[in-house]
């Protein structure tokens, strides 16, 4: 058998490659869109991917079951229940798919989202021990699947935490303990509230250790996974609907077209964002007036997505030579209207001074020494409640940076404000989306939350 786990960190998801390399048949489980590395190691391990299974509707990423369809002429499956517009084969809960010596068993696991699907994974047709289970988004590495989530149209959030709870103790639980336990995301995902680094485990190890699982009753496993889950991006809903369309396909080598700074003046004058890749500390150093940073070396994607509405074209500005990547991290969640990049940026940069602006970003201690003396201020802790909820700065009022750009009709663009998060990065998201909206005076502080508090206990103060 050749079983390959592929994790994305900038957005905490996980594919996987299954083959039987004595007959070179093999499937690939919820691919991302930009898909050579999987046809790459098949042909180098003389497999034939012959089938795409997806878990579910991902709501965090668009999927890339159409791509590698065309790619290489594989089928396109789904559980039962799932309604597509493009063609796809119709998984039954027990139903059994032979690579060869390799077989996999389809589980119908709904809670996460009605259709969701587990994959049982056997080395051997005869094996009473599978090697281990695809769970989705059902089963997480200490946590299970948000059963919240608006992709369940027509559900609440109790029916779902409801089947969910039937899935895990009537399907997963029910493997041997043995079995390794391999996920549709780890830790840093929306998809859940608890999730570990770790990328595998086992059903024994997640039976002792996962807070869900150890929930005394139905009712107590309801209110425990429905409480207290992070803010959803608002691409998610987007995402969730696409994936169930028959759409464009992905170029994942196509390079964004070169743009001029009249040319992208013109574009941002016709309604684009002009998105900048940029670490924040380049950023705030001086960039073009209007600009939305959303760092490339964090969770680009997700904060895009967040930040930018989906139906809005793109304009970028990263390092040269990260055009492409930027380009191809965006479409993984489903952004493909990048009309293009700005050439040499440094250089516009330089050559423009009366369009670049500095960001305004503080220390702890400049924030500690005048926070006082600034009538009006707006202090806005963009992190999520959980973390809100452990500690803040006080007076701080809690907006999640994901739910920013709809609460802006809450906040006074002329008053003084104050953004913060845990470390740096999406407090310089969330300040340039501010100051995009017409915010006149915007600052974020230096290290966060993290640097307060270090602050505080320097100081002896609570």
């Amino acid at each position: 058998m050749k079983f390959t786990q592929y994790y994305l960190d900038c957005l905490s998801q996980a594919s996987y490659l299954i083959g039987d390399q004595t007959t070179g048949r093999a499937v690939v489980v919820d691919p991302r869109r930009d898909i050579d590395e999987y046809v790459t190691d098949a042909a180098d391990h003389g497999l034939t991917i012959e089938l795409v299974i997806e878990t579910h509707f991902h709501a965090d990423f668009l999927s890339g079951h159409l791509e590698l369809a065309a790619a290489t002429g594989a089928d396109i499956a789904y559980s039962e229940v799932a309604e597509t517009e493009f063609r796809s084969r119709k998984l039954r809960d027990g139903e059994r798919i032979s690579l060869g010596s390799v077989e996999l068993e389809i589980l119908h696991t709904p809670g996460h989202t009605p259709e969701s699907l587990s994959i049982v994974v056997f080395e051997d047709a005869s094996d009473k021990t599978p090697y281990a289970v695809l769970t989705g988004d059902t089963l997480f590495i200490g946590d299970v699947g948000r059963p919240d989530l608006l992709a369940s149209i027509g559900f609440t959030q109790d029916e779902l935490a409801e089947k969910l709870y039937d899935s895990l103790h009537n399907k997963l639980l029910r493997l041997p303990d043995a079995t390794r336990v391999f996920p549709g995301h780890g830790a840093g995902s929306a998809c859940g509230k608890n999730l570990s680094t770790e990328t595998s485990s086992t059903i024994g190890e997640q039976r002792l250790t996962n807070y869900a699982l150890m929930a005394p009753t139905k009712e107590a496993f309801i209110e425990m996974v429905t409480e207290g889950q992070p803010p959803a991006p608002s691409y998610f809903v987007y995402d969730a609907i696409l994936n169930r369309k028959d759409r464009d396909l992905l170029d994942e080598h196509g390079q964004p077209r070169a743009l001029t700074l009249t040319a992208v003046e013109g574009l941002m004058s016709s309604g684009a964002v002009l998105l900048d890749g940029r670490d924040p500390e380049d950023f705030a150093a001086g960039h073009l007036i209007g600009s939305v940073n959303v760092g490339l070396n964090g969770r680009y994607a997700e904060f895009a997505g967040s930040t930018v509405p989906s139906d809005t074209d793109i304009v970028l500005v990263v390092d040269e030579g990260f055009e492409r990547e930027a380009k191809n991290r965006l479409a993984r969640i489903g952004f493909d209207r990048v009309v293009g990049f700005l050439q040499a940026p440094l250089a516009v940069l330089a050559s423009n001074p009366e369009k670049v602006r500095r960001a305004s970003r503080m220390t702890a201690i400049e924030f500690d020494s005048r926070r006082d003396g600034v009538a009006g201020l707006q202090l806005i802790d963009i992190r999520n409640p959980g973390e809100h909820a452990l500690g803040s700065i006080d007076r701080a009022e809690s907006i999640p940076v994901s739910q920013l750009r709809d609460r802006l009709n809450e906040l006074d663009p002329a008053a003084p404000t104050v953004v913060f998060c845990a470390g740096g990065y999406r407090s310089s998201v969330g300040a340039s989306l501010l100051r995009h909206a017409g915010f006149s005076d915007v600052s974020d502080i230096l290290g966060g939350y993290a640097a307060w508090t270090q602050l505080a206990h320097a100081s002896g103060s609570s």
